[in-house]
């Protein structure tokens, strides 16, 4: 079930994190992707088959999910009143044409960022904005996870428009946990990214690259 999605941050614990006015979340190196637990969603018959490669602009982190799903996550503090924008670089180059993504018969996704805030003493009191790079959707469509209304997907990209290219995407998630769960968050508690294709069956690939947060 897609509720262990909630569980994803429980991995790596970052301090110390700088009043820089951008804050990195992942280098993309085979150093730290040996040291990133790989988290399967229970229930899930494979797990996602992470890698890195490099282009012009860097490193990525290429993600092939056939039948399978796991995500790599981070607990991390990120002050939201000092940099609450989230940037994400990503791309799909195959995707999931044809499921109905806000039911949990076709609740998977390409290419995954979740930010989650701890509201209680337990994972599954977090809250979780999922955003995501939609096979079928537009851009701005948001619902609730069919597993738990904890978790609000969130459209950022879509293959309807951008399939196999890379796309940059910027974002406020302070101002989108208040609107999503009428929270006002001065501190976010993690990160997680994830590709899944477990309740569809079908096969996505999908990179990411430069996830940072940022002042503006």
């Amino acid at each position: 079930m897609k509720i262990i999605l909630i569980f994803l941050i429980n991995i790596f614990l970052i301090t110390g994190v700088s009043a820089a006015s951008e804050i990195k979340v992942f280098e993309f190196t085979e150093v730290e992707l040996s040291e990133l637990e790989v988290r399967k969603v229970r229930g899930a018959d494979n797990k996602t088959n992470y890698s890195i490669g490099s282009n012009e602009n860097g490193n990525f982190l290429k993600a092939t999910a056939d039948n399978a799903a796991s995500g790599l996550g981070k607990e991390l503090k990120i002050d939201l009143n000092k940099t609450p924008f989230i940037n994400i670089t990503w791309k799909v180059e195959k995707d999931l044409s044809g499921i109905k993504e806000d039911t949990k018969k076709g609740h998977d996704f390409a290419a995954r960022v979740f930010v989650i805030k701890k509201t209680g003493a337990t994972p599954l009191s977090n809250r979780a904005i999922n955003y995501v790079f939609s096979s079928n959707n537009e851009i701005g469509f948001n619902s609730p996870s069919p597993y738990t209304k904890k978790s609000i997907d969130s459209v950022l990209s879509t293959t309807k428009d951008n399939l196999n290219e890379w796309v940059t995407v910027k974002v406020n998630v302070k101002e989108d946990f208040k609107k999503f769960h009428n929270l006002d968050v001065n501190e976010l508690d993690g990160l997680a990214i994830m590709s899944d294709t477990d309740n569809s069956k079908m096969k996505s690939i999908a990179y990411f690259q430069n996830i940072y947060f940022s002042v503006d």
